[in-house]
């Protein structure tokens, strides 16, 4: 069982890495880890899917400074992942993969609160050694918080995967509603949310609204040529 785990954890330790410690090179982001996840499993395009819904829930957050906001790189792993071992895509499927995604995301969130505050212990025990300038003092807490980061992210994803693979086999037999509807529902509730997050944006920055319209119109056009 842990061998199937292990490399959910890995992709988990590196994308929930990526969202604040290193590099930060935005792989964490929903659309692109979902996707990463679909891929290992071996059907990306499922990956795809969930990690739109997501990526358009995730408009709603704005990690500024130190506020806590869902950490979406290991939660995208796990929704993706466990879509992706559905590739037909039953009723119910889509609905337990983002449940799963979510709850990941809100669980991840209080674990980077946990690791920071166990950073500034790590820092405050060196501090004679940063206060003096040491090259060696900084690099060793560098790599220290950031393995700390990366096997926080790898547990919480291996965990995750576990608890809600199973649960999500046992919801798609009880299910009874079309699948069709069922894909319906969650992209309805990611739209509704996408458009929320939006709208605030809209009333705080002058030209939002054309900018939003306008990168549509393109999309748009985009999509229909290809």
């Amino acid at each position: 069982m842990w061998i199937d785990l292990l490399p959910i954890a890995l992709l988990g330790g590196l994308l929930g890495l990526d969202v604040v410690s290193f590099p930060q090179a935005m792989i964490s982001r929903p659309l692109v880890a979902a996707t990463l996840a679909g891929m290992l499993i071996g059907h990306s395009l499922s990956g795809l899917l969930v990690g739109a819904a997501l990526e358009l829930v995730a408009l709603e957050t704005l990690p500024f400074g130190a506020s806590r906001y869902p950490e979406w790189g290991s939660a995208a792993v796990v929704g993706g992942a466990i879509l992706a071992t559905h590739p037909s895509h039953p009723a119910g499927a889509t609905e337990m993969s983002m449940v799963a995604a979510l709850a990941t995301a809100w669980v991840g969130s209080w674990t980077m609160v946990k690791l920071r505050e166990r950073n500034a212990y790590w820092a405050a025990r060196r501090r004679a050694a940063l206060d003096a300038g040491s090259r060696g003092a900084v690099i060793d807490l560098q790599l220290l918080c950031m393995t700390a980061d990366f096997v926080r992210g790898a547990v919480l994803a291996a965990t995750s995967y576990a608890i809600f693979a199973p649960l999500t086999s046992a919801a798609i037999r009880a299910w009874s509603t079309d699948a069709r509807i069922s894909r319906a529902v969650v992209v309805t509730v990611a739209a509704s949310v996408a458009v929320s997050a939006a709208l605030k944006i809209f009333h705080g920055v002058s030209g939002a609204r054309w900018l939003f319209l306008g990168g549509l119109v393109v999309g748009l056009a985009v999509m229909t040529i290809v």
